[in-house]
């Protein structure tokens, strides 16, 4: 990969913008290579080249064009797989099997919405004899893209998609800390025949100024955001100010609901997974695991005993099965967070740091009080609360305390209590007997301060797609 990362706005890679930074291994602490930041002018130059290139081209008219430039985007990603994945292991720290797999779905997805490109369609009502309504779907013009660092390929693709798939053009700001890893994605882009000059344009950022310019600009129509419930609140507010559209995927608190019939083994396993993806850094995370009573002391005790055993180290050893926090300065807010728990709660299992690198062993710790903020706040690292419940109303009223509703499981061997309680908890996404099941076709989202819209499935496309009305007389038309 070539160091710095650098810009690419219309069709033309920039290294114009600012000095050089440093992109850092969070395994080691040291340099994987460089990136240029960008500006607010840098970002008005790429909304402006997105607006043309929508304005003036043939890109929103041209289905088919679409669908092969998403092809052609899915095998350029699929040929650049394993220097893709290593380079998100390198930045991110997560292991690599998490890293091949995230690459991948960018694959799947970007395949998924080639075909949904080719079926955007409208329809037509008579209104009255003679009197006809035609209701099409169009392109809502350009997209905003905002990115995490969690998931740079997948997090990407997964709103670029479906936006190049309706007939968008795009914009893009990738995380600081991904830097890398996003401008090899680009690379795959702008290799794409079928995707033309002024589509696709992306902007390096090291501070907030690129993204609220993206924000603000009147020449972007939709912003896309992955990431914290407070950013969003101040992008939600910042859209208001041109009342463009604005889908936010936020964060979350996932309760884990064990039932005393649920298959303990697989619940075990299913919920430590669930808990330990990135390093606990995904939205849709097991932050917490609520028990029935009758059967609290045994799973308490199978739960500490396998998140014992996780191997926490680098992403490329492969048998590490936990990687790193993304920096150092994450893993001290999670530090102060476990010293917190041990004080307002039960420790079963104390997380700590290893000498080098970001690396933090997994946390699990017993706790009452719903309304403590370390129940009712994102944590975002590899910790979870541990939590018991009597009855299946107390269940339910404790997996919708908090004022997320991202992603929930239920583990039970009663099908109706599953179907009741799946349907009684607040949460996008309810996993049965299993968690962290995600798939291009099926549509992820929250319910309150978790977001608003939906990404993946054919509800992706909604945020980038307008209704238009058109009315015509056919006696009349042609008079």
């Amino acid at each position: 990969m070539t160091s710095p990362a650098r810009h690419y706005i219309g069709g033309v890679w920039r290294d114009d913008g600012g000095t050089p930074r440093a992109s850092l291994d969070p395994a080691t602490g040291f340099a994987t290579g460089e990136y240029v930041p960008g500006t607010a002018a840098l970002a008005d130059e790429a909304a402006a080249a997105a607006k043309a290139a929508f304005d003036a081209g043939d890109w929103a008219a041209s289905p088919r064009m679409r669908a092969q430039a998403l092809l052609e985007i899915a095998d350029a990603l699929a040929a650049a797989k394993d220097e893709i994945a290593d380079l998100v292991v390198a930045e991110n720290g997560k292991i690599r099997r998490e890293a091949m797999g995230e690459t991948m779905a960018g694959v799947s997805e970007s395949r998924y919405y080639a075909g949904l490109a080719r079926n955007v369609r409208g329809t037509m009502q008579e209104i009255a004899p003679g009197q006809l309504s035609l209701f099409a779907r169009e392109a809502a013009g350009v997209a905003g893209i905002i990115v995490p660092w969690n998931a740079p390929v997948t997090l990407l693709i997964r709103s670029l998609a479906p936006a190049l798939a309706a007939g968008c053009t795009a914009v893009i700001k990738p995380a600081a800390q991904t830097p890398l890893v996003h401008a090899r994605i680009m690379a795959c882009l702008a290799e794409c025949p079928s995707l033309p000059v002024g589509v696709v344009n992306s902007v390096n950022e090291d501070g907030i100024a690129v993204g609220q310019a993206m924000v603000a600009s009147r020449d972007i129509d939709v912003i896309s955001f992955t990431g914290s419930s407070r950013t969003g609140k101040l992008i939600q507010e910042g859209a208001a100010k041109t009342l463009k559209r604005v889908g936010l995927e936020l964060g979350g608190k996932a309760p884990a609901i064990v039932f005393e019939d649920a298959d303990l083994d697989r619940a075990v396993a299913e919920i430590t997974h669930g808990i330990l993806p990135i390093a606990g850094q995904m939205c849709v995370a097991v932050a917490r695991v609520l028990v029935h009573e009758s059967i609290a002391a045994d799973f308490e005790a199978r739960l500490k005993a396998a998140l014992g055993a996780i191997r926490v180290g680098p992403g490329s050893d492969p048998e590490s099965d936990c990687g790193a926090i993304i920096d150092l300065e994450n893993r001290a807010r999670l530090m102060g967070l476990i010293e917190r728990a041990g004080d307002e709660g039960r420790m079963i299992l104390c997380g700590e740091a290893l000498e080098q690198g970001a690396f933090l062993m997994p946390t699990l710790f017993g706790i009452d009080d719903v309304s403590s903020d370390l129940v009712q706040e994102e944590l975002f690292g590899p910790i979870a609360t541990f939590e018991t419940f009597g009855d299946e109303a107390e269940a339910v009223a404790k997996a919708n305390a908090t004022a997320y509703g991202l992603a929930a499981s239920v583990f039970t061997g009663d099908v109706a209590r599953a179907l009741r309680v799946s349907r009684a908890v607040r949460a996008g996404t309810v996993w049965v007997n299993t968690h962290l099941r995600l798939f291009a076709e099926a549509e992820t989202g929250g319910y309150g301060q978790s977001g608003l819209g939906r990404l993946h499935g054919p509800e992706g496309m909604a945020d980038f797609l307008e209704t238009k009305h058109v009315y015509f007389e056919p006696g009349v038309a042609g008079g």
